[in-house]
């Protein structure tokens, strides 16, 4: 087995895997022993099935062999976030109403993630149904921070930057509303793409038209998150805001001169509290990238009444998910899910209207913001880590959140513009944990944002403030966080749960 294969990106595993310099069993046995060494320290992967992925790591194998075509992510292994069914794979959305939910097909996302040639190891942690960002739920646990599991590792796709943060894996799924991609990259260290709505299809979208739901990639750097977009784009008959682009377009990203970049930036969008820590070292971080590009100043901008605006429309997701679950039963839901669902189904026909009318406006604000720059950037999360053991951020500076997911509003006001938007690591902040830089583009314009973005990866590789940190896997190995203390059942599921023997991974 190659040393250290596990740190190697997805972009050159996938470059050996084609010629012929390692086996996509190799690859596979050499995760399979990471997730059952490191996972039970951070509690990342969940649900797995590693007899299955062994089959298809030797089909896939002899598949280079014979010498036959080869899809973009032949033979890596992937973790599949736990909101996104999976063909005979344990699917619980984080909650004990489907603990034992085992799905006959895969959602549109996963089936063309198959189709590219990936192999599904596993699930990766979530909250309950998704609400919130911090991972941790009755069935599976708490995922811990790598960098500190006694910290939250973010959400909702938690698990899946989690265990891309330690290599468990070399590529993850992830998905996002109010930032589910974006935060987690940053706690973790990673990088979470949140596409424009339509241009990776989303199945279990229930009210299709709304575009504040996306599904998309993650990975350790810029490329591997390209490389597993590029499996996934295109038009699909589930998603209604689907739209039709060429694998051509991001097969290479345009070239992008930092020295001609215009960056406005924002320490809270006019809106969002952030801890005064974080600001600083955002403050500090900008300094730096200043010097890098032609413009970096700051920007005014008028995000109305955001706040409100999105409760509407995020409470309307609720109500048309979890009202029969509620009729049946309030408490068989997580606190977290039924307070959006009991906010919703309190709103009126003209609340509703109000919200969308209100996310039209800042969006076409939000947009003239382009005419003067090319990125906007921001803070991702307005605080450093806080124990997963705290279900959510009650207070900024002293100032309490009305709800439990108003710390999300640097990511959330960004999902209302309807923006391509990319967490990208930018060193640690000043509890020495990772800092995520959130980077957004103009409407539509993906290619250009992942262009900019692998433009300022490399340049921050040059600069130890600001190059991406890794976690210290030896001391993450001696810190025995109790992820376990909040499961209250274990789970029914087909295959065995990662680092442990059945029962939940925690």
């Amino acid at each position: 087995m190659q040393e250290n294969i596990v740190e190697k990106s997805a972009v050159e595993l996938r470059r050996l895997i084609g010629s012929r310099q390692l086996s996509p069993v190799e690859l596979l046995e050499a995760c399979i022993a990471r997730i059952e060494t490191i996972n039970p320290h951070i509690n990342a992967v969940t649900a797995t099935c590693f007899e299955r992925a062994r089959v298809e790591a030797r089909a896939a194998e002899q598949a280079v062999m014979d010498g036959l075509p080869l899809g973009l992510l032949h033979g890596l292994p992937i973790g599949i976030k736990d909101l996104e069914e999976t063909a005979g794979l344990l699917t619980t959305y984080g909650s004990p109403l489907y603990r034992g939910n085992v799905p006959e097909r895969d959602n549109a996302l996963v089936a063309r993630l198959r189709a590219a040639g990936a192999i599904v190891a596993g699930k990766t942690n979530v909250p309950e149904m998704g609400a919130g960002a911090n991972s941790r739920n009755t069935v599976w646990g708490a995922t811990g921070n790598p960098f500190n599991p006694l910290l939250n590792a973010g959400g909702s796709s938690g698990g899946s930057a989690a265990a891309l943060a330690t290599d468990l894996l070399p590529l993850c799924s992830g998905s996002d509303t109010g930032g589910s991609l974006r935060i987690p990259a940053a706690k973790c260290g990673v990088v979470g793409f949140r596409p424009s709505p339509g241009l990776v299809p989303s199945e279990r979208k229930i009210l299709g038209w709304t575009p504040i739901s996306v599904v998309g990639p993650m990975g350790r750097d810029v490329a591997d998150t390209v490389l597993q977009l590029r499996a996934t784009i295109g038009l699909h008959a589930s998603d209604p805001l689907g739209y039709a682009v060429s694998d051509s377009e991001f097969a290479a990203l345009p070239e992008i001169d930092l020295a001609q970049l215009r960056i406005g930036y924002t320490e809270d969008f006019g809106v969002c509290e952030v801890d005064d820590g974080i600001r600083q070292v955002f403050r500090d971080k900008i300094a730096a990238i200043a010097g890098l590009v032609k413009v970096c100043e700051p920007v005014q901008v008028d995000m109305g009444e955001a706040h409100r605006a999105f409760d509407v429309i995020r409470a309307e997701a609720f109500v048309a998910g979890f009202e029969a679950a509620y009729r049946r039963d309030p408490s068989s839901l997580g606190p977290n899910t039924r307070a959006n669902y009991e906010m919703g189904a309190a709103m009126s026909l003209s609340d509703c209207a109000w919200a969308q009318g209100e996310q039209t406006r800042i969006f076409r604000r939000f947009q003239q913001l382009y005419e003067r720059y090319d990125l906007i950037v921001s803070p991702t999360t307005p605080v450093s880590p806080f124990p997963w053991s705290e279900l959510y951020l009650k207070e900024v500076n002293g100032v309490a959140l009305e709800n439990y997911y108003r710390w999300l509003a640097l990511t959330y006001v960004v999902t209302l513009a309807t923006n391509p938007s990319i967490s990208l690591p930018c060193g640690r902040d000043h509890r020495g944990m990772p800092f995520g830089l959130q980077v957004t583009g103009p409407f539509r314009g993906d290619a250009r944002l992942l262009g900019c973005a692998a433009a300022l990866e490399q340049a921050f590789d040059g600069d130890v403030a600001l190059r991406r940190p890794r976690p210290d896997i030896a001391q993450l190995k001696t810190v025995q966080a109790p992820l376990k203390s909040i499961v209250t059942h274990p789970p029914i599921f087909e295959g065995q749960a990662a680092g442990a023997a059945g029962g939940p991974a925690v």
